[in-house]
């Protein structure tokens, strides 16, 4: 089999540049030709994963956590899961995060989780968030992983009081960070992993949070600590709509790949303060374009609000409350008045603009994305969200990709032809017909034959040859995917 080995850095292949060609009333990304298969990056060793892959989860024996609650779903859930393949990905892929990415212990005498994301041994924000995701309805009825969870709320409060604009923070928060970074321009402190400025790394710690209270009732986690860094994170988003100047935060690195760096001296390109938020970077850890990502601002309206009934209701701090929801209402009021594009199929939302009126008319596959609105319960108007979400799954699309091996989104970060698992299993989430969660299902079942888990990214015309063998955050997603398939739709799973 052709594996494209993964390397321990987000940015493991080099890929063909992108260009921008100038469209009536718009921009769309355009790719240059390249070549199909993307090249491993010359920079990084190549991770292995730390268990023979090939016969499915780690002996128990290796498991890094076991949670009672976790297995008992996976034999419930099991029974209703009849297509023998979908079966074995899903006792395989939901479990994936706690077999094999947790790190926990204590802190203070509190709960203080890491989770890595796979080959990579560091904890991003985003990722970490998504990975325990799928467990919090699980937390109620099982002691010991309500503390695993509650550790990783406490270890992200932690991490965003060191600073706010990095994406990632290594395990050990003494350890130097990833080699990658060492000669970053930028103001890299002890602790921080990867210094990418990006809106979604604030929002995710919010989801989790509310998330973890709204399933539990626990209020545990939310002492001072995680006050300090909820009040950090909005003034971080204020000082990032940049009415009072560009704010302090500049990030520059030596590459040969346009999105691994920002323009203007490390400011990234320029905006009109309209009240949106910039953001250096996407989902994706790739450079913005127009530094207002559009769907990173449409999940900071629905995190900033899930802050202020928190704000509210636990930390009785109305002042906190009142600020996170005048922001997000800002926010949301902005949205509405720029980020919204015309296209001869109708209005769509805009992936990124400037506030200038440029508009950048695509969709990435890393979540948040615009396919993946209904998802972060951030899609306010269902017509408009339609609309976009046939434009994201469309040749429309210039991240879109169809071949003999499946259809699918993929993005700049791996490069052309490259559809990610992910994008298909987000595109099961966010569909109301069973044809399409059926097409959904099947390509999955095709990325993963002879293999067992989800990958980064495969080739449009050849499943084998695929990216990042070991990808927690795409796991534990198909698994949730599955989980939830088997409680309301079961028919779907059959062989």
């Amino acid at each position: 089999m052709d594996i494209l080995r993964a390397t321990p850095s987000r940015r493991q292949f080099l890929r063909s540049a992108t260009a921008v060609t100038l469209l009536p009333g718009s921009l769309h990304a355009s790719q240059q030709s390249s070549d199909a298969s993307p090249q491993t990056s010359p920079d990084f060793p190549a991770t292995k994963a730390p268990w023979d892959m090939s016969k499915g989860r780690p002996a128990p024996s290796e498991r890094r956590f076991v949670s009672d609650a976790v297995e008992a779903f996976l034999k419930e859930r099991s029974t209703h899961i009849a297509d023998p393949t979908l079966n074995t990905l899903f006792n395989n892929c939901f479990p994936n995060t706690l077999d094999t990415t947790v790190e926990p212990g204590t802190f203070e005498g509190k709960p203080d989780t890491a989770v890595i994301t796979g080959d990579i041994p560091a904890m991003w924000l985003r990722d970490s968030s998504a990975q325990v995701w799928p467990y919090l309805p699980l937390a109620k009825n099982d002691r010991r992983l309500r503390n695993l969870l509650e550790g990783v709320i406490r270890r992200q409060a932690r991490c965003i009081l060191i600073d706010p604009y990095a994406n990632a923070f290594m395990a050990d928060l003494n350890a130097p960070p990833l080699s990658w970074s060492l000669k970053d321009k930028t103001d890299l402190k002890r602790g921080v992993g990867e210094r990418k400025w990006e809106i979604d790394s604030l929002c995710y710690p919010i989801r989790l949070s509310h998330g973890y209270w709204k399933e539990t009732g626990d209020a545990g986690p939310f002492d001072q600590r995680w006050r300090e860094a909820m009040k950090l994170i909005v003034s971080t988003f204020r000082v990032q709509q940049r009415k009072n100047g560009d704010g302090p935060y500049r990030f520059q690195r030596i590459s040969d790949i346009s999105t691994e760096t920002l323009p203007a001296s490390g400011l990234g390109n320029p905006v009109k303060p309209v009240g949106l938020i910039a953001s250096g970077f996407r989902p994706s850890d790739d450079a913005c374009i127009f530094p207002f990502l559009v769907p990173s601002n449409l999940f900071a309206v629905t995190s900033l609000r899930q802050l202020a009934e928190m704000a509210k209701t636990i930390l009785h701090d109305d002042a906190l409350a009142n600020e996170a929801a005048a922001l997000a209402t800002e926010v949301e009021q902005a949205l509405q008045q720029h980020a919204i594009a015309s296209t001869p199929e109708g209005t769509i939302w805009a992936f990124e603009i400037d506030g200038f009126g440029s508009q950048l008319l695509m969709d990435d596959t890393n979540v948040p994305s615009l396919l993946a609105l209904p998802y972060l319960a951030s899609s306010p108007d269902p017509a408009l969200y339609a609309r976009t979400r046939a434009f994201c799954w469309s040749e429309r699309n210039p991240w879109f990709f169809r071949g003999s091996a499946g259809e699918g989104i993929g993005g700049p970060h791996v490069g052309r032809d490259m559809i990610w698992p992910m994008s298909q299993v987000i595109y099961a989430f966010t569909s109301t017909r069973n044809d399409e969660i059926r097409h959904s299902l099947q390509m999955l079942k095709q990325s993963a034959v002879g293999f067992g888990f989800m990958h980064e990214s495969y080739f449009k015309d050849d499943p084998q040859r695929f990216t990042r063998a070991w990808f927690a955050w795409a796991n534990t997603l198909f698994g949730e995917l599955l989980g939830t398939l088997a409680e309301t739709h079961p028919e779907l799973l059959r062989a």
